[in-house]
Order: structure tokens, then C-alpha cells, then sequence
């Protein structure tokens, strides 16, 4: 391990304990400022979120707001000031708790105690209050037919007595991210909340939503008076494509707000004065061309919509609005960073707020308009929060007291840039270990990004550089073709040709980073996950440089991917019967020769299992020595889905990278090292939507 001392990255359990924040609640005044900070429970087997209140002045420390046992999530303020958060905490006011109680709505006065604002047998989640009224819309898991909330909870009652566990299904999908879907679905609940604190009562929005409201978005109105949500239709052969539409709080009627046979739309947001919203649009994609998602404004009323700014090719996402109306505030992906843009909507001009190296997220407005919060990351620092000037170009951030001071590194960060075979300029983020030099050089890895609409831009608590960092080794965070942030025809480039100019890439990336004096060109390695796995899985079979290659949650034989996935629709626009075939991984098992490591979860559905059973037998079967001399390993998570979430489980991913107690011994053994593997929690992704099906890997 190199050493660096103070930080948390040379012991794994330290590691782990650090504070991972996300999201932001700003109250009606501006002056209280709140995020969820997650940390590992007492005993370190799961991770427990917590809220916390920051000075959005920068002034005072950042205080924890909130300790239940099981951890509070998605924070809001209502008009008034109080802070609404959901939990499963146990209610002090029951006669008789239940242990496995579903999140309930809490409502935490600026003076005074958390009590329970409101219930449903399914649980509440994602709630949103209007502006002006206290008017909260959440989304309640219920069983199909319900029409109550007694009902709900009469039909659970008897499938949980009778232990029936059996979900019959008339469509697709069935299953998505790590959840089997039904047999209750996702409804829209509103209620008014009560001045006196008592608890709401919920008037169902959607009574036979079906699936169309799984993971969707919604927003309401400032008055109160309308919901917009994203709604699923589904499509013939079994796919399934999202419209916008506008629910009436009080009647429950719905009616279509923009609907395009080859788009789908999502992510909404109603402006201040309530009388448009914003949402994504994006392309239906087809063998040929990649999808191409734009940000569009139209009347609340119904209307055409439209394109925000035109010309731009960045994929903009996280939209928010200024006070008055007159411009947005959007996160994009942009040459290795995740900067702030201004939109006008006047002319569509757009100027980028943040000049640092930040990837930035959950932006929230002042009131007044004169700030906006967010949590910036980079690739060299977790996420925290700060402050910038919605109307100044080119700015630093300044940093606000969170719960956590940043880690002390164990290297440092640089960029590594290089030429493709058709002339694309490429650029990879470089991490180097303290004391890398000429005279000691530090071993390289490779590490491939998920996706593959993704980048290397912003911190992870998953593949975390700085823990191999820590250990010695540099690692190269290259974006190759089919990335975001450089244009869509940078993605196009590797748009159903996965192994072509996204391998090239790669491999004239690590080339230009091995010319440094500092790296060691005899003794690198290539890992990655989910569609860096495929990529890990098909530079097994395409080159033997690398000494050793990790390959996670990976796809293997696509054309067994394509209808197995848990969005076959999607993918199978992209993946044609030629196009599975030619560049299908498995197809070149018999090259491989690298020591491989394969890792997977049992409960992943994004990424199925089967693909790395296929991988272990195509690994394993071709082994005609020694069996004891085997030298690929699967590490077979049974409890885990296409992520890491345990601590203690990811600790054992991480303690499988080199050095450790097993390479050592192999090292001495004369043999090549068969893994070198990072882990962790959920990564914080790039792409800033709620429904990310069109990406291997990334989370909500």
C-alpha cells in the first residue's frame, strides 16, 4: 500500500464508513437546506441513511437531523416549512408496530417531533408537494382491483396467510433492475394535509394503472391541481414506450400532455407559475442510429412541444427552473466532466456555470433565484454540497459544510489523451498511486465503464480507483466510443459495432497511457462491469497483453442477453441477429488465455445470471489440465443484484484485488495473478433519469 496518512482508503472498513450523500430539499425561505447521508449500520452489514441539515450560507456545521433504525429517505418541505420524509421506522402512536412495516410519510415541524403524516398498506414513496398549497402526491405500491386502502390490505393479508407467492402476468416486462414486478403495481396518491398534524387521507389517482406508472416520474403543480407523470403504454411485440400526461388531483382524470410514436417522454417538471413543463424526449433508436434525447418545454394546458436548444448536442438532463421562468438550469455530460449549463429560453442560448473539473446533481433554486445547490462530485472527490451563481459563467463553486470533510487521497489525478483509428480525439482520466515514478513504476488498469451511454465523470463507491490506488496500482478511465459527453456522433461511432471502435479505443487509450515513464507496460490488467464486463469479456478474447481481467454482472452470449435482459424491447432495437452474432463474447472463448475473474449476483435481472454461468462453463470446460491448476475464479454473490449494496460483501469484492493474501501466493508460485476487482455500493451514474433502461448500468 502506498502511504498516506489519514486516509480512509487503505483500510477497507474505513472505506466503507464514509458518508455517501445524495439528494437536495430546499425549504420555501431558502434557509434550510437538506440531504440524506448514508453510512453503515451498527453492525456494518447494511447501509442506514440519515438527514441532514446544511447552512446554504456555508456558515455553520452541516447537523443530523434525523436517527431511526431504519434510515429516512426523500426529504421535502411543505409550503409552511416542515420537512416530509418517508421511513419505516417504527410509529411511536401504534398499539402493535409490525417489523416489516412498509415506509410511511413523516412529517418533521422546524420545532418539534416527527409524527406520522400518512399510510398505506404498500407504503409511500416519492412524494412531491405543490408550492403553494399543501398538497402532497406520492406513489403506493397496490394490488391489482383494490379500491381502497382497506382492500389493499384485506388481499395482502390473505397472500400472506395462504403464502401464496405466485404472480401471473398478461405482458412484458416482468422483472426490472432487481425487483420482479406485481403482483402490486405503482398508483399515484394524493392527499391534503391536515393543519392540526393528524394523518392524511389518501384518494387514489390511478385506481388500474397496470405497469404503466413503474418507475415514472411526476411533478405537481404549484396550485395543486395537476400531477404529470410519465405514463408506459404498451407497444406490440412486446415493447413498451413512455408518454407525459396530466392527471387532475381531484377528479383523477387523465389526459394526454405529449405523445410521439418515435419518442418517448419523462422526467417532468412544472414551472413556477404553473403553466408549463419540461421534460425529456428522446428518439426511439434502431439498429443504426443511437437514441438522441433533448429537453422540451410545453404549455401545461397541452400544446406542442419544444426543443429547448436546438443545436446542442449534449444530453441534458436534471432540468430546473429559474424563479421567473426565463431560463433552465441542466446537468450534461461533457468531455470527461458533468458541468452546469444555463439554458434561455428565449433564444436557446447556453452557457456553462462551472468551470472546475465537477460532475454535478441535484440542483435546487433559491427562491429568489440569486443561488442554486447542488452536490458536485469529480472523479476525485465523493459527492458534497455547494453553491454557485445561477448567472455567472465560468465559476468555482463554493463549498458548503456537509457531514463529511473529504478523504485524503492515496495519488493524484491526471488525463491521459490519444488519437482512434478514424482520427477521434479520445481522453481517459489517470489515476496514479503516491510514489509512481520513472524509477518505480506502478502496474495499470484498465477499467471500462458501464453503460454504454455512460462516462467517466464523477465519483464511485463501486469501481473506486482510489482504493487500488491505495494498494499501488494506477488506474486508466478511458471513454470510448459509444460515451457520453462528446457528441452524438462519438456514440454513433460504436452504435451496434460494440466490438469494434469502442475496443480500438480502449486499446489506443492504455497504449498512449503506457508511454509514461511512471507505468509499468509488463504488468497490467482489465476489469470492468456490466458493459465494461462485455468489454472485459471480449478483450479476453481479442488480445493477451493484459496479465489478468475481471469481468462483473458481464454479458457473454447476446443473443441470449437480448431476450432475457429485463428490457429485451430496448436492446433488441440495437441488437440484430447479425449484430448478436458478430460481436457475441463467447464466440471467442477458445482464445482466451488471461486468468480471468468472473463476478455476478443471483438477484441481478438487468444483466441475468445465466450470462455468467455460461461464461464460468466456457471458461472451465476448456481447462484440459490440472483442475487444481484452474486458473479462472467466479465469485458468485447469492444475495446480491446487478450492484454490490452490502458492506461486508463489498469489502470481500475489494479484498479480492492483488495485493492480496491469494495473488501474493500465486505470485510466489510462479503463477499470473487471477484477479484485481473493486467493489462497493450503488454507483452514482452519469445520466440523471429515473428510468434508465437504456443503459446496462446505472441506477436510479
Amino acid at each position: 500500500m502506498t502511504d498516506t496518512p489519514g486516509s480512509p482508503f487503505r483500510d477497507l472498513q474505513d472505506f466503507l464508513a464514509l458518508p455517501r450523500l445524495a439528494g437536495l430539499a430546499l425549504s420555501p425561505d431558502g434557509t434550510r437546506l437538506v440531504t440524506t447521508a448514508a453510512v453503515p449500520d451498527p453492525e456494518r452489514t447494511r447501509l442506514r441513511t440519515a438527514l441532514w441539515e446544511i447552512d446554504p450560507s456555508g456558515t455553520r456545521p452541516a447537523r443530523r437531523l434525523t436517527r431511526g433504525a431504519t434510515g429516512e429517505t426523500s426529504p421535502v418541505f411543505t409550503p409552511g416549512g416542515d420537512l416530509l420524509f418517508t421511513s419505516a421506522r417504527t410509529d411511536p402512536g401504534r398499539a402493535e408496530p409490525q417489523p416489516d412495516d412498509p415506509a410511511a410519510l413523516w412529517r418533521l415541524p422546524a420545532a418539534g417531533e416527527a409524527h406520522v403524516a400518512g399510510t398505506r398498506p404498500g407504503g409511500l414513496a416519492a412524494p412531491s408537494v405543490a408550492a403553494d398549497v399543501a398538497t402532497v402526491v406520492a406513489t403506493s405500491m397496490t394490488l391489482p382491483g383494490a379500491r381502497s386502502a382497506g382492500e389493499d390490505a384485506e388481499r395482502r393479508k390473505a397472500r400472506r396467510d395462504r403464502k401464496v407467492s405466485g404472480i401471473l402476468h398478461a405482458g412484458h416486462p416482468v422483472r426490472f433492475w432487481d425487483a420482479d414486478l406485481g403482483p402490486a403495481q405503482p398508483r399515484l396518491v394524493a392527499a391534503d394535509l391536515p393543519d392540526d398534524g393528524s394523518a392524511a387521507q389518501w384518494r387514489d389517482l390511478t385506481p388500474s394503472p397496470g405497469d404503466a406508472l413503474v418507475e415514472s416520474e411526476h411533478d405537481i403543480s404549484p396550485d395543486g391541481r395537476t400531477v404529470v407523470a410519465g405514463w408506459r403504454l404498451a407497444q406490440p411485440r412486446g415493447a413498451t414506450r413512455s408518454v407525459l400526461v396530466a392527471i387532475d388531483v381531484a377528479g383523477g382524470e387523465r389526459r394526454v400532455l405529449a405523445d410521439d410514436p418515435g419518442h418517448e417522454f419523462g422526467g417532468p417538471v412544472v414551472s413556477p407559475d404553473g403553466t408549463q413543463v419540461v421534460c425529456w424526449r428522446e428518439s426511439l433508436s434502431t439498429p443504426a442510429s443511437p437514441p438522441d434525447t433533448r429537453l422540451v418545454v410545453l404549455p401545461l394546458a397541452g400544446g406542442t412541444p419544444r426543443d429547448v436548444a436546438p443545436g446542442w448536442d449534449r444530453w441534458a438532463a436534471a432540468p430546473r427552473w429559474m424563479p421567473d421562468g426565463s431560463a433552465l438550469l441542466v446537468v450534461a455530460d461533457d468531455g470527461g466532466r458533468a458541468p452546469v449549463f444555463r439554458i434561455a429560453l428565449a433564444d436557446g442560448s447556453v452557457t456553462r456555470l462551472t468551470a472546475d473539473d465537477g460532475a454535478y446533481s441535484d440542483l435546487v433554486v433559491a427562491p429568489d433565484g440569486g443561488a442554486v445547490y447542488a452536490l458536485r462530485s469529480s472523479v476525485d472527490s465523493p459527492p458534497a454540497p455547494v453553491r454557485l451563481d445561477p448567472a455567472r459563467a465560468d465559476q468555482q463553486p463554493v463549498a458548503l459544510r456537509g457531514p463529511a470533510a473529504p478523504p485524503v487521497l492515496p495519488g493524484s489525478l491526471t488525463e491521459v489523451h490519444a488519437t482512434a483509428e478514424d482520427g477521434s480525439a479520445l481522453r481517459a482520466w489517470l489515476v496514479l498511486p503516491g510514489g509512481a515514478s520513472a524509477a518505480a513504476p506502478a502496474p495499470l488498469l484498465l477499467a471500462v465503464h458501464g453503460g454504454p451511454l455512460n462516462s467517466w465523470n464523477s465519483w464511485h463507491w463501486r469501481w473506486n480507483p482510489w482504493v487500488l490506488a491505495a494498494r499501488g496500482y494506477a488506474v486508466l478511465l478511458p471513454d470510448p466510443a459509444l460515451s457520453t459527453g462528446y457528441g452524438l456522433d462519438f456514440v454513433t461511432r460504436g452504435w451496434g459495432e460494440w466490438g469494434g471502435a469502442p475496443f480500438t479505443d480502449l486499446m489506443a487509450v492504455t497504449d498512449a497511457a503506457l508511454t509514461r515513464p511512471d507505468l509499468d507496460a509488463g504488468r497490467t490488467a482489465a476489469i470492468g462491469g456490466s458493459f465494461g464486463g462485455y468489454m472485459a469479456n471480449w478483450i479476453a478474447g481479442h488480445t493477451d497483453r493484459f496479465r489478468a481481467i475481471v469481468s462483473h454482472a458481464s454479458l457473454w452470449t447476446l443473443d441470449q442477453f437480448g431476450p432475457t435482459t429485463d428490457a429485451p424491447h430496448y436492446w433488441l432495437r440495437e441488437m440484430t441477429a447479425d449484430m448478436a452474432h458478430r460481436y457475441s463474447p463467447h464466440r471467442f472463448a477458445d482464445a482466451i488465455t488471461t486468468p480471468m475473474l468472473v463476478i455476478h449476483g443471483d438477484k441481478d435481472y438487468r444483466v441475468p445470471v445465466g450470462e455468467a454461468l455460461r461464461l464460468w462453463w466456457d471458461l472451465v470446460s476448456r481447462h484440459e489440465g490440472d483442475p487444481d491448476d484452474l486458473p479462472h475464479r467466479f465469485l458468485l454473490f447469492p444475495d446480491e443484484n446487478h450492484w454490490v449494496l452490502t458492506p461486508q460483501n463489498a469489502a470481500v469484492w475489494y479484498e479480492r484485488s492483488p495485493p492480496s493474501s491469494t495473488t501474493t501466493s500465486w505470485a510466489r508460485a510462479g503463477r499470473r495473478p487471477t484477479c484485481c476487482v473493486d467493489a462497493s455500493t450503488r454507483a452514482v451514474v452519469t445520466c440523471r433519469r429515473a428510468l434508465q433502461v437504456a443503459h446496462v448500468d446505472s441506477p436510479s
